[in-house]
């Protein structure tokens, strides 16, 4: 049995009661961080708020969490805010097994009402807390799925609770329960619509129905594939299924082509069919193609419906599904038309992968490669060592190389939501031109990451002057693409109508394109003064025979 036990939840949901009392039956130690700090700091948690901020209380609030955590055989009662810190997160899972008290909105306002004991919550307005998302719960509820069990406690008394706990901790007997293990957790991404977290595992897709019914909660979902993931797809929906979510499916057909309005609307009348309500869950299943449009019909239809990424290829798992950018196409470039719509969750299961075709697991890999060259240079130094058991899919390299390049793009993302603060932008390094390459061959002759690999390399040659890559970071780049299969040309392609086509790009302001350059590897800029000769040589430089 795991050394200790914690339990986390939000205000209301009666950790420090149900603690206290399973802590009488194993015989076990009680403690409540909350009056660890009280003791330790000689002040109550209302002044320590007020004269230390709420980043004085976290520290405090951590280091009553590491005295707990030194030691066995305690149950310890959690503050409400204790996951929003990941250091927290780690250190309870390497140390017992989380245990989550959960109960719904209402029944902890007439809870904290009827408090008798007036306990200090700074962060708990009871009149504002029945306000739609984003609300303090709502921002923590995919922090508190990260536990290892939860104990629905609206219908139960105290110590039925308890029981409840009890009979987790002889369940799980000492094991993480479930997909969403500190281990398989790549990233927690924060925006303003609150916090979701991405897993990045192997072999668990069959743990969607789990994860959707403890974050998200809904009674219907709607799982939205292509005819290429469909065997994926089936398998998440009986996973919904089992966890007691009623699951339909849609597929259309695969590829680029179909990421259109048309697809839109016909998705859009199935759910009308279906007569889906703003509280069932939209879910994603399959590549970047089904996450962009899937995604902007949840953002749009109903005005909004909660959404769920499922990737499958590892394109969508390390870029399209990270992030909430959801869109079409249309004939005149590449998602012109579309929404930020933050997924719910993300779950990404690396051993779906080997049933790709080679060409698409391919071209995953340029994103990867992207990350590393813009953000990591010890990452690109992995990849080069790697390359032959990643590009096998060998199960412990590769998940945790996908783990990492997903958090690079949690984090971008988390810093700059909007692609507003200049920081997101860095994500889009070989992009414009690579975006104009796919438009201008009707999406047809590149796949998305073949195309972004060759305008890497055109990027590459813009930033050959003083101060930027050099001659010897683009051979370095040259050769980390090409070793996983990748084109570094596009031969027979017109300069004159990809110049064009880059000036309609989204990155365009006041008629210059903004474009992401490598000053070394490991670190992107955007640049809006690059010569026109210099930006022709470039794409003359990867079209040419």
């Amino acid at each position: 049995m795991s050394a200790n036990l914690y339990l986390v939840g939000f205000s209301g949901t009666g950790k420090s009661t149900v603690g206290r009392m399973v802590a009488r039956s194993l015989n076990w130690e009680f403690i409540d961080t909350d009056d660890e700090i009280v003791r330790s700091a000689g002040a109550g948690i209302d002044a320590i708020f007020a004269g230390r901020g709420e980043a004085g209380f976290r520290d405090l609030e951590h280091s009553a969490l590491a005295g707990a955590a030194d030691g066995g055989r305690r149950v310890v009662s959690t503050g409400g805010g204790i996951v929003t810190q990941e250091r927290n997160l780690r250190l309870m899972r390497e140390t017992g097994l989380v245990v989550c008290l959960e109960a719904r909105v209402e029944t902890i306002r007439e809870r904290i009402e009827a408090d008798s004991e007036g306990a200090v919550r700074p962060m708990i307005d009871p009149g504002h807390l029945g306000q739609a998302p984003p609300s303090l719960k709502a921002e923590r509820q995919p922090l508190y799925a990260m536990a290892d069990w939860t104990v629905h406690t609206d219908r139960l008394s105290p110590e039925q609770a308890a029981a409840e706990v009890l009979r987790a901790l002889e369940q799980l007997g000492g094991r993480a329960a479930g997909p969403d293990s500190e281990e398989d957790l790549a990233a927690v991404v924060r925006t303003s619509a609150g916090s979701y977290p991405v897993w990045v595992g192997w072999d668990r897709i069959g743990s969607v129905g789990e994860i959707a019914a403890r974050v998200v909660g809904p009674d219907t979902a709607y799982v939205i594939a292509d005819e290429g993931s469909a065997r994926h797809a089936r398998r998440a929906q009986a996973s919904l299924e089992r966890a007691g979510i009623a699951a339909h499916m849609l597929t259309f057909p695969m590829g680029e082509a179909h990421k259109t309005l048309r697809t839109v609307e016909l998705i859009y009348r199935w759910l009308a069919t279906r007569r889906a309500e703003r509280g069932h869950l939209v879910c994603s299943v399959g590549g970047g193609v089904v996450g962009d449009l899937a995604g902007y019909v949840a953002a749009t239809y109903l005005r909004g419906m909660p959404f769920a990424q499922v990737p499958t290829t590892l394109l969508s798992m390390v870029d399209a599904s990270v992030g909430g950018k959801t869109g079409v196409d249309l004939p005149q470039g590449k998602n012109l038309v579309g929404a930020f719509h933050q997924p719910r969750f993300v779950l990404s299961d690396v051993a779906t992968l080997r049933t790709l075709p080679e060409r698409i697991r391919t071209e995953g890999w340029a994103e990867v490669i992207k990350h590393a060259l813009a953000f990591d240079e010890e990452l690109l130094c992995d990849m080069e060592e790697g390359a032959a058991a990643l590009r096998a899919l060998e199960r412990g390299p590769s998940t945790d190389v996908i783990r990492r390049s997903v958090a690079i793009k949690a984090e971008v993302v988390s810093r700059d939501e909007g692609e507003t603060l200049g920081a997101r932008i860095l994500l889009n390094y070989g992009h414009t031109l690579g975006h104009a390459l796919e438009s201008l061959t009707g999406y047809g002759r590149f796949l998305h990451g073949e195309a972004v690999s060759v305008g890497m390399m055109a990027a590459g040659r813009m930033a050959t002057g003083p101060g930027m890559l050099g001659e010897s970071g683009l051979e370095r780049q040259r050769r980390a693409l090409e070793s996983f299969g990748l084109p570094t040309a596009a031969p027979g392609a017109d300069p004159a109508a990809l110049r064009a086509r880059t000036l309609s790009d989204k990155k365009v302001r006041g008629g210059r394109v903004r474009w992401v350059l490598l000053e070394d590897i490991g670190r992107a800029v955007v640049r809006t003064d690059v010569p026109d000769p210099v930006v022709e040589a470039a794409i003359a430089s990867v079209v040419s025979p």
